[in-house]
């Protein structure tokens, strides 16, 4: 007696057809979104810094000597002013030290307007021998600083002063720089004893001003 063949399984679809129901449902979203939707591109953060860095507009700095010398000259006048307010601090010591930290800053853009190698240390070390070299000035300075302890008196002696000290020693300061940067110097060979007679006539210049 032959047996009868039993039917065989029915197999899934996604082995029959090669391709299943999720499959399918995804194809047809696909499908019925509009064709502009498609293949929009998306704004990544990456594109806007650069977007942003394309936007730069700092200006580049001066390329000629003349350029170069009103810039820097600017750059004096406009920290000697710094300078000038600084003195203003009623704190004894604490204008000493601003009026410092103002000077360090301008030459760190006379430096960047030449191309001279800046370091903090030795911007220190040279500012603070030019600054001997503007004695009694500089004394006065320290002086006057002390004086802003004595009540009012001292207060308003330091406010007629303290600013116009800080200006003159800013100012001196900043020119003897700019002749030495000018003429192909760095803060490696800075001499400040070379620079004596200069700034204090570029002292005796802006007080007259």
């Amino acid at each position: 007696m032959n047996k009868k063949k039993m039917p065989r399984a029915i197999r899934p679809d996604a082995e029959v057809g090669g391709a299943s129901p999720v499959a399918d449902e995804e194809a047809a979203a696909q499908a019925a979104q509009p064709a502009g939707t498609k293949e929009r591109p998306r704004a990544t953060r990456s594109g806007k810094r650069t977007t942003a860095a394309s936007q730069d507009t700092s200006s580049p700095e001066p390329a000629s000597a003349e350029e170069r010398r009103a810039a820097a000259d600017k750059i004096v006048d406009r920290f000697s002013l710094y300078s000038g307010a600084a003195g203003l601090i009623p704190v004894p010591g604490l204008d000493l030290a601003t009026v410092g930290g103002v000077q360090i800053q301008m030459l760190r853009r006379l430096s960047r307007i030449y191309d001279v190698p800046f370091s903090v240390n030795r911007g220190k070390a040279l500012i603070a021998a030019l600054a001997g070299a503007l004695l009694p000035a500089t004394s006065g300075m320290g002086a006057v600083s002390l004086v802003k302890g004595v009540p009012i008196a001292g207060s308003l002696v330091a406010v007629v002063a303290m600013p116009t000290l800080s200006a003159g020693a800013t100012f001196a300061i900043g020119k003897a720089f700019i002749e030495h940067f000018a003429s192909g110097g760095t803060l490696l060979d800075f001499s400040p004893p070379d620079y004596r007679a200069f700034i204090r006539a570029q002292r005796r210049k802006k007080e007259k001003r």
